[in-house]
């Protein structure tokens, strides 16, 4: 049976979308097939969410795009990543960077021993901005992040995981980039500040037009947010559609919220194995 499907592919703006993933393929030491021909793509001025499982490939897609693949021995064997009608696939992550695409990790990866600010400058690092730009660029950042600014003197290694989630977006956006892709924002945060670091995702995607791809294992809280979502199970994607539909399909209800038309079940209930065997067959 083929993929079930519950939308056509993301709407693309002028009829070209702003990032293109095309049927890639990734192999791991030359030997660990992970990603089987993953395509999507991110309208410009859009959040797209890519959700699954741990271990479904998201990051590996995000780095794939991101060209971070290289650091973990890892390849793009097949198909093509375009951003902005360009083929980028072969370039260098600080390159991305410079043409307005930027990946905050998995993990958060704030430089611990420098203070707040200091891990937001080097955002800044790419582009040439004189003092008045660099301060500009900073409070722009501050406004989106208050909490960050109360911070911007304390070691980052010192503050709590929200905050330190708040730092890695805000340095990426000293870059001024024009798209983010976001990995896993919500891992190891209170609901409470989720919510806060997507509604601020909302903000600047409507506010400073920034694009957002977002890799999340939090399906119920991204397709709240997003404008369309692609479902990842084994290194494929399953299902894809508008984040609306998603929200409301039988199978994502029940495969990733526990939940059905007859309510919320166990997951010892739950027919994994009926959903899997449909879904990748």
């Amino acid at each position: 049976m083929t993929t079930q499907t519950v939308a056509q592919a993301a709407p693309a703006a002028n009829g070209q979308p702003y990032l293109s993933v095309n049927n890639i393929e990734v192999i791991y030491d030359h030997v660990i097939l992970v990603l089987k021909g993953v395509s999507l793509q991110v309208p410009q001025g859009k959040i797209v969410a890519l959700l699954g499982a741990n271990g479904a490939g998201k990051s590996t897609t995000m780095k794939s795009i991101s060209t971070l693949l290289r650091g973990e021995r890892g390849d793009v064997t097949k198909g093509s990543v375009e951003f902005k009608g360009e083929r980028v696939d072969q370039l260098t992550p600080n390159e991305l960077v410079k043409r307005g695409l930027s990946q905050v990790m998995e993990g958060r990866h704030c430089f611990g021993h420098l203070t707040i600010e200091e891990n937001l400058l080097t955002g800044a690092y790419t582009r040439k901005l004189s003092r008045t730009e660099l301060k500009d660029q900073l409070e722009m950042v501050y406004h989106y992040f208050p909490r960050l600014k109360q911070r911007r003197t304390s070691q980052a290694g010192y503050t709590s995981g929200g905050e330190q989630q708040m730092c890695a977006i805000g340095r990426s956006l000293m870059a001024k980039p024009s798209m983010i892709l976001l990995d896993e924002p919500s891992m190891g945060l209170a609901p409470q500040i989720v919510e806060e670091i997507f509604e601020i995702v909302k903000d600047l995607n409507s506010k400073e037009n920034v694009s957002f791809l977002v890799a999340e294992q939090n399906t119920m809280v991204a397709l709240r947010y997003a404008d369309f979502g692609y479902i990842l199970e084994n290194g494929r994607v399953v299902m894809e559609g508008a984040a609306s539909d998603l929200a409301t399909n039988e199978d994502v209800k029940e495969f990733y919220l526990g939940v059905s038309g007859a309510g919320r079940k166990s997951f010892r209930d739950m027919k994994f194995y009926r959903r899997r065997k449909r879904w990748l067959a």
